[in-house]
């Protein structure tokens, strides 16, 4: 019988992990041999390209890489990552101050919070969002203010009140464009408007560019360090996991100011020794490679949206097409929201073999939607879409209970009681 642990200070602060009932679900329903279409984890299902496999191959065959690493990264691919921000962004990136790899974004994130935060301190995080962005801060003690996620005047306004009003002053601000789990993207003029604003109130920003190469609408989305002084308060975080298909690798940077790096890297001396070499060379192949694999990702990832947006649209469900990331963001269909995200979830599953995260997994304002992601193939993606037209087609207006002739009633367990905590975690 496991020991409790919700006894612990840190753990007391960690809410219940929603998803774990639908994952729950699916396991039983596998077991039963039913044939599960899982969009719900966040987990690319595209192999990571031959070129860059190869070179981890040529690298783990000489023993000598099989020692201890360099914390920060080895230096060819801190180099690497300065030169695709040369590339990509225009931005110039010293490799020794304001580079460090880390093992993948989320983990950086986690470090980074444990380096700058003191118990109390407040951090500013859009809600909803992916988790590590208020978790890290929340294990490390600090406290989280909610703000709106949407990159507008609405949000610029809910910072100026959250510096103007929190007590102590905000510590730090988390952006994530485009987002995780809403697809939103933010442009220059946005970051601009921000960099200024923190700038005078000292006020350190993090962003996370985990799904920057993942667009669809022609126009790539930018990086907070293109704005003249970024570099004096914010650091941004990317990935290797979906740009190259490599989510299992673990490699991650993060990238600006010298003295959040600095910090960064002082956390990390204590806690790793970096990524095994061998990825560190590959991922090094893979930033300084060929990049139609990059691509040719976005071209798939963009065909499966469109079948998905479509389809569901035909079946009478209303979803916003995602201009960015590998995820759709749908407001739950109106004869489901009384009963929430995660019980239209574990209905789907039950009913239509469909699995999804539901919204409340990526903060309270996140209920009355669910996160859709696109990590299964068209085919799979078109019988998913037929799998939810039939299932609304049956159910009601009652929520749950079938139409006139139906025998195995759609029956919703209670909606959960909403805990202190405001947000729960989802992959």
């Amino acid at each position: 019988m496991p020991l409790p642990t919700d006894d612990f200070y840190r753990i007391k602060r960690l809410p219940p992990y929603v998803f774990a009932e639908v994952n729950a679900m699916k396991a039983k329903a596998r077991a039963r041999g039913e044939d599960i279409i899982d969009l719900g984890m966040g987990n690319p299902d595209l192999p990571t390209p031959p070129h860059i496999v190869e070179k981890l191959i040529e690298c783990v065959r000489d023993p000598r890489t099989h020692r201890y690493s360099a914390s920060r990264g080895i230096p060819g691919l801190r180099k690497a990552l300065a030169g695709y921000y040369a590339r990509r962004f225009g931005v110039d990136l010293d490799p020794e101050r304001e580079v460090i790899a880390t093992l993948g974004s989320k983990e950086g994130l986690a470090n980074l919070a444990q380096a700058i935060s003191s118990p109390g301190d407040v951090v500013l995080v859009p809600n909803p969002s992916y988790p590590i962005h208020a978790f890290g801060f929340i294990i490390a003690g600090g406290s989280v203010r909610d703000i709106p996620v949407t990159p507008d005047e609405t949000m610029l306004k809910a910072i100026e009140r959250a510096a103007d009003h929190s007590v102590p002053r905000p510590t730090a601000l988390v952006l994530n464009y485009p987002a995780n789990p809403t697809a939103l993207t933010a442009d220059l003029d946005f970051y601009g408007r921000v960099v200024e604003f923190c700038r005078k109130r000292g006020i350190y920003i993090l962003s996370d560019l985990a799904y920057g190469e993942i667009y669809f609408d022609g126009v790539p989305p930018p990086s907070i360090l293109q704005i003249k002084g970024a570099k004096e308060i914010a650091v941004e975080f990317t990935s290797l996991s979906k740009t190259y298909s490599m989510p299992g690798w673990r490699m991650g940077f993060a990238a600006g100011n010298a003295r959040l790096i600095g910090a960064l890297a002082r956390v990390k001396s204590y806690l790793d020794y970096g990524a095994f070499t061998p990825i560190q060379v590959a991922a090094t192949a893979a930033l300084n490679g060929p990049q139609d694999c990059v691509e040719e990702a976005r071209t798939i990832y963009r065909e499966r949206r469109d079948v998905l947006i479509d389809g569901l649209n035909r079946a009478g469900w209303k979803v916003p097409s995602p201009p960015a990331t590998m995820f759709a963001w749908a407001q739950v269909p109106e004869k489901f929201r009384d009963v929430g995200s995660l019980v239209f979830s574990k209905l789907l599953l039950e009913h239509a073999q469909v699995a999804v995260s539901p919204g409340e997994g990526f903060g309270e304002h996140g209920a009355g939607f669910v996160r859709i992601a696109l990590v299964e193939n068209k085919q799979r993606i078109r019988q998913a879409v037929r799998n939810i037209r039939d299932f609304l087609a049956r159910a009601d207006s009652s929520m749950g209970q079938p139409s006139a002739g139906e025998s195995s009633p759609v029956r919703p367990a209670p909606r959960p009681k909403r805990k202190s905590a405001a947000k729960v975690v989802v992959p």
